[in-house]
């Protein structure tokens, strides 16, 4: 349900504001970060451990297998609302449907053919570093297995996120610049990420800030989901999400040519 959970909505929203063309509304940007005084300062493990207790432990998470997460997304700057579903299915399928004033965006992965379905550039098939940003975010473990699909960690140091004190983690992979993620003092909990995403229209700095963790069976989740790719400014909040539902892996194949 993010980039740590299951991101890249993004590039469907991005997708509908190149077909809509809709003059931008100024909207109220997100607090930046800043510098803050802290304690000692954990090691890069010692961080990724509590992150992985904070939001239940690898026994809650590997008790569940799949996963449907719906909700409304709201985009300020167009002055434009809707809905959004994700299907996702361990160990690494994934599907993503948001209409948006009537249009309907797709994005799916079936373990290996990654694939978009919109109004401005039709269903194709993701290649490339495209391609590769959706396999990364289909791991449906994708919490518990940071180790495996990042090659390196660096913790920063600490950096201060609204009233939140954050340790900030550079998180390198292979063929990609780091990520930056932040990961609150006192709960542990992931707050931020920052990245870059590729997606039709190019490569995108991105911005993903997650609040109002709930628990739904044994794990916890960030219900509210603030997001931007340079342009447009992006909030998603769910309000229903269920566990080890029964879904084909039909549904997450690239559908047919019409």
């Amino acid at each position: 349900m993010s980039k740590l959970l299951a991101a890249g909505i993004l590039s469907l929203a991005t997708s509908y504001a190149a077909f809509a063309q809709k003059p931008a509304v100024t909207s109220t940007p997100q607090k930046p970060a800043t510098k803050a005084a802290a304690p000692a300062t954990p090691s890069a493990d010692q961080i990724l451990n509590r992150y992985v207790e904070a939001i239940g432990g690898r026994a809650a998470w590997k008790k569940l297998t799949s996963r449907i997460a719906t909700g409304t997304i709201n985009v300020p700057d167009m002055q434009i609302s809707g809905t959004v579903e994700f299907h996702e299915k361990a160990p690494n399928r994934l599907l993503r449907l948001i209409i948006l004033n009537g249009a309907s965006f797709r994005q799916g992965f079936d373990g290996t053919t990654a694939w978009t379905d919109d109004p401005k550039d039709g269903l194709r098939t993701e290649t490339g570093a495209e391609f590769e940003d959706t396999r990364f975010d289909a791991d449906f473990y994708h919490p518990l297995n940071l180790r495996q699909l990042y090659s390196k960690f660096t913790v920063t140091g600490t950096e201060k996120i609204g009233e939140h004190d954050t340790y900030v983690v550079e998180a390198a992979r292979p063929g990609a610049e780091a990520d930056k993620m932040y990961f609150d003092v006192k709960t542990g909990l992931a707050l931020r990420l920052i990245s870059k995403r590729h997606t039709s229209e190019g490569v995108s700095a991105y911005q993903e800030d997650l609040e109002d963790y709930r628990e739904v069976d044994g794990i916890k989740l960030p219900f509210t989901v603030h997001q931007s790719i340079s342009k447009p400014f992006i909030t998603i909040t769910f309000t229903d999400v269920r566990h080890n539902v029964e879904l084909d892996d039909k549904e997450f194949s690239k559908p047919a040519a019409e």
